[in-house]
């Protein structure tokens, strides 16, 4: 009787701990997409922790380096993307529709600011003449940043140990790219990495929810008017 007592016991006690964990690590993946989107992958972990609420050790109990931490939100954030252009792509028959729409929906959610910097570093060469040719992935630091004023930032996010998100993203974006390019409504010179540029700098980090959701709007306007093609 006595140990099936304390059986129950032991088996109440460990219920609310599970749950705590679970709102622990919300909590934690919440504060790191507020922190990373404000501060850049370079804000440290404890930052994270105080914007949790919670000690640094219990993030590190669930993110053993911040590298890991670093790789999920990336991850995380690459798939929304992805799911946002393929939304688009499968909803909008209109190509520049289609277009406009996920850029549109990628800014609102603020995933701009979460891109991971392998899916920004680009070839060079890249041919903006032809095809919709995908930024070349590369898994050690590139020569060129397109995010200049962090370097430490984009220096230390750690190369992904699986880019199949990051080429699942590129790939259907980069159909959005040819359809709008096929039909005459996109710029010829208007490459993937362009319209993935465009999400990362037409989401501002502000203090006012209001003021940042005003100016992004108006930024992708500006953006989208240069993106797309005129009449000669």
């Amino acid at each position: 009787m006595s140990a099936a007592g304390n059986g129950r016991a032991d088996g109440a006690r460990t219920t609310p701990l599970r749950v705590d964990a679970q709102r622990n690590l919300e909590h934690v993946l919440r504060a790191a997409r507020e922190v990373f989107g404000e501060l850049g992958y370079g804000a440290p972990m404890e930052d994270v922790a105080r914007r949790a609420r919670v000690g640094v050790g219990t993030v590190y109990r669930r993110f053993p380096s911040k590298d890991v931490l670093v790789r999920r939100i990336a991850e995380e954030e690459t798939s929304r993307l992805t799911d946002q252009a393929r939304a688009a792509l499968g909803q909008e028959d209109e190509p520049w529709s289609a277009l406009s729409r996920f850029l549109r929906t990628s800014v609102a959610s603020g995933a701009g600011r979460l891109l991971p910097p392998q899916v920004l570093r680009v070839s060079v060469g890249e041919d903006r003449t032809g095809g919709a040719r995908v930024p070349q992935q590369r898994t050690q630091p590139a020569e060129l940043r397109l995010v200049p004023e962090e370097p430490v930032a984009v220096a230390s996010v750690p190369a992904p140990e699986d880019d199949t998100g990051a080429s699942a993203l590129l790939e259907v974006v980069g159909q959005l790219v040819e359809r709008a390019r096929a039909a005459g409504e996109l710029r010829a010179d208007v490459s993937v990495s362009d319209v993935l540029l465009v999400i990362a700098t037409a989401a501002p980090s502000l203090p006012d929810a209001a003021q940042q959701q005003a100016a992004s709007a108006r930024l992708l306007d500006i953006l989208l008017e240069g993106l797309r093609s005129r009449p000669a």
